[in-house]
């Protein structure tokens, strides 16, 4: 088992999305396992690319979503999608001028944002969703 592992208590019921969110799961897994095995500035700076241009497209995907059916809390949802992003840009820049290292503590925000905001944020999109017919 990885740093982290998919569950089904992670379900939003909209298999596209879980299957995005797995997806996300595998990234940072990937790059946590990089982290642990001292791979070099260039194989961590990579798959760090990786995982923030996933981000991007699935938060996109989402926020397509919200967008075509209305979402009441679009705003809200969308604001936390950008604070992530802003997040993973920050540790990415850092880390790219020597300036931050890929640690733990990064490690644990990535994981933690990433289980809080799809057993809050995203269950409850989910649900929206599955009134307008997605399963």
């Amino acid at each position: 088992m990885g740093f982290m592992a998919w569950t089904d208590s992670l379900s939003v019921s909209v298999m596209e999305i879980d299957n995005q969110h797995k997806r996300l799961i595998d990234l940072i897994n990937n790059l946590y396992d990089a982290m642990k095995m001292g791979k070099g500035k260039d194989v961590l700076s990579v798959t760090l690319d990786e995982l923030a241009a996933y981000s991007v497209e699935h938060f996109s995907a989402e926020e397509r979503y919200m967008r075509k059916y209305s979402y009441d809390r679009y705003t809200a949802h969308k604001t936390e999608h950008d604070a992530f992003i802003q997040k993973v840009t920050e540790f990415k820049q850092g880390f790219e001028a020597g300036k931050a290292l890929l640690s733990i503590e990064v490690m644990n925000f990535l994981r933690d944002w990433t289980v809080n905001h799809i057993a809050e944020v995203d269950t409850r999109f989910g649900y929206f969703l599955n009134t307008k017919g997605f399963k």
